[in-house]
């Protein structure tokens, strides 16, 4: 091997090593290691480095702008509820931890089968919250299974992640295989999916511990008192307190209700509700913003409605009122609080009691936590003034727009169905489907750009660069014909070294930089053996996705870390097996799917 290879597979460790222990983010880890190798290059006049072509390569690659665009799509599935709308009466039927496992992770995979894992995972934690609260379930035993179930529908398709369509993209470039059809790695993604919903269902009670405990010390003590209308004509019109999901929510409860100004303190589970009803909730800032998201239920005050800015426009902020503020004293209403500030009040904190009367009766006092629907700017606006402590917004508190979820689905279900088909790419599908999206108003174009990822984005492309350099300097080459040495010649061996090495590799690091790093090996062990690269490339896409034993293997991993309460031995113990698991269903079905 010629000293440039020696230097790649230097700075390929380094890389990696630097990646394991966390010492910076990806994105820097990644970038520093192709400035490296691009500027050896440039110094020594070496052609068996990486170009500065070749170095930025992959952020014109087809998958990564198709991994981006499906950001876009997932962001107007998200926006408008349709998820939900699909998953919530489904969920509303669990009894019991298998009931409510079963319940939760099958429709989990089959939308990761079409959707990014990583907004699939954001989108249910709350309802896993919801969940497991109902129940008095753990909730480690659900955030979990629910973070492997969205790996685990990832691997049935090709655009069930990010990783499967750069890889998809590298092949069909190689000029010696031709890329994957949408479905066709359902022969592994779909055994090794039921076989992993199996195990989960028979070993997270005994494998999974209860962290209620160590998540109990975490509970936020703010409580808001919150006011709600049911909508005239609304879905929870004529359905009861416990059929509609308000019974049970998570560190939430229904005070009462007013009804023709009758007051109802003691709300029975089986009461029916009716259009124009008055709910008081007193929860949690969490609790309060899934109220503000659920369809039939609208804010109780008449602010929210006389606003300047489209509700699409408008976010949550929560606002310390301030000893300085003019309204100390004075109701929010007599105070004329939308005038003055363009913001509706539609939540009020005090000592984590509830607050009797309506919200724009409440006498505002110094330290009064308020949570405000406003326009974004109001952040800018009252950041510097004497008026409000604390001014910041809250997170993903858009509201949501369920009366475009019906638009939504259908767009998703046709780009499904584009994907699929022989005529159009899955490249052009997506893009038709993100801008449909935006067109209907689904999501708006600023928001849209907002929920892409772009650190993902961002390593997609600087793997790809490394990785060419990794080719050019034959280190590529050289991994691969160990591997096969060791191999002995048996691809059957081969192709197992090739998933081991995989699957060690996106434990460490990142599973799309683990993918392009090795596919480059795998390319140059097929063809030291003169067999099909097909069988390993398949192998990359699956192990590069079936990252179950460390937090940082997956992403979804790392998202139900803190809330779950896990330690790191959680995972070893409970994803090492899984691990296992879906090499021995790929490893036997991968051979007879593509003859090695």
């Amino acid at each position: 091997m010629v000293w440039e290879g020696w230097l790649t597979l230097t700075v390929v460790l380094m890389a990696l090593l630097a990646l394991a222990s966390g010492i910076a983010s990806p994105v820097a880890i990644l970038f520093t290691a192709l400035a490296t190798l691009m500027t050896v290059a440039a110094v020594s006049a070496s052609p068996n480095l990486v170009t500065p072509a070749e170095a930025v390569s992959g952020f014109g690659s087809t998958g990564m702008i198709t991994v981006g665009l499906l950001f876009v799509v997932a962001a107007g599935l998200t926006r408008t509820g349709a998820i939900s709308l699909l998953v919530e009466p489904l969920l509303g039927r669990s009894q019991g931890l298998r009931s409510a496992q079963w319940r939760l992770l099958t429709p989990v995979a089959g939308l990761s089968a079409f959707l990014n894992n990583t907004p699939i995972v954001a989108l249910f934690l709350p309802l896993v919250n919801d969940l497991a609260r109902r129940l008095d379930l753990p909730a480690s035993r659900l955030y979990l299974p629910l973070s492997y179930a969205a790996i685990l529908g990832g691997t049935c398709t090709l655009i069930g992640t990010s990783t499967n369509l750069i890889v998809n993209d590298l092949l069909a470039q190689s000029d010696v295989a031709t890329g994957l059809g949408l479905f066709d790695l359902a022969w592994v993604g779909i055994p090794a999916t039921l076989l992993g919903l199996a195990y989960i269902l028979a070993a997270s009670g005994w494998l999974l511990p209860d962290r209620r405990e160590a998540l109990a010390e975490r509970l936020n003590p703010k409580r808001y008192t919150v006011e709600v209308v049911v909508a005239e004509n609304g879905p929870l019109v004529d359905r009861s307190i416990e059929e509609a999901g308000l019974r049970h929510l998570p560190d939430l409860f229904l005070a009462e209700i007013e009804r023709a100004g009758h007051v109802m303190p003691a709300v029975a589970p089986s009461e029916t509700l009716r259009g124009g009803d008055r709910l008081v909730f007193v929860g949690v800032l969490e609790s309060v913003v899934d109220l503000h998201r659920m369809r039939g239920l609208k804010p109780a005050s008449d602010a929210v409605d006389d606003l300047e800015e489209p509700r699409s426009e408008r976010c949550l902020v929560e606002a310390v009122v301030a000893e300085a503020c003019p309204l100390v004293g004075r109701s929010i209403r007599a105070g004329r609080f939308r005038e003055r500030y363009q913001a509706a009040v539609i939540a009020v904190s005090r000592g984590g009691r509830q607050l009797p009367g309506k919200i724009g009766d409440i006498v505002l006092r110094p330290g009064d936590t308020l949570l405000l629907e406003t326009h974004p700017s109001f952040i800018e606006r009252q950041r510097d003034a004497r008026d409000f402590y604390l001014v910041s917004g809250v997170a993903d508190s858009a509201p949501r727009q369920h009366d475009k979820a019906g638009i939504a689905l259908p767009i998703l279900a046709l780009m499904v169905l584009l994907a699929a088909s022989p005529w159009v790419s899955m490249l052009n599908a997506a893009l038709l489907a993100a801008i449909a999206l935006i067109a209907t108003r689904c999501v708006d174009l600023p928001e849209a750009i907002r929920n892409v990822n772009w650190n993902v984005l961002l390593v997609i492309g600087a793997a790809i660069g490394i990785g060419r350099a990794m080719d050019n300097s034959g280190a590529a080459a050289v991994i691969g014909q160990q591997i096969m040495t060791l191999a002995a010649d048996q691809p059957l061996l081969a192709l197992a070294g090739i998933y081991l090495l995989t699957s060690l590799t996106t434990e460490a690091i990142t599973n799309n930089a683990a993918a392009v790093l090795v596919f480059p090996v795998a390319m140059a062990g097929a063809e030291a053996m003169g067999v099909s690269p097909t069988p390993f490339v398949v192998a990359i896409m699956v192990a590069a996705s079936a990252a179950f034993a460390t937090p940082i293997g997956y992403q979804t991993n790392l998202m139900v870390y803190g809330p779950g309460g896990y330690r790191f031995i959680d995972y070893v113990r409970f994803g090492l097996p899984l691990n296992l698991l879906v090499m021995a269903v790929a490893l036997l079905v991968i051979p007879r799917v593509w003859p090695l």
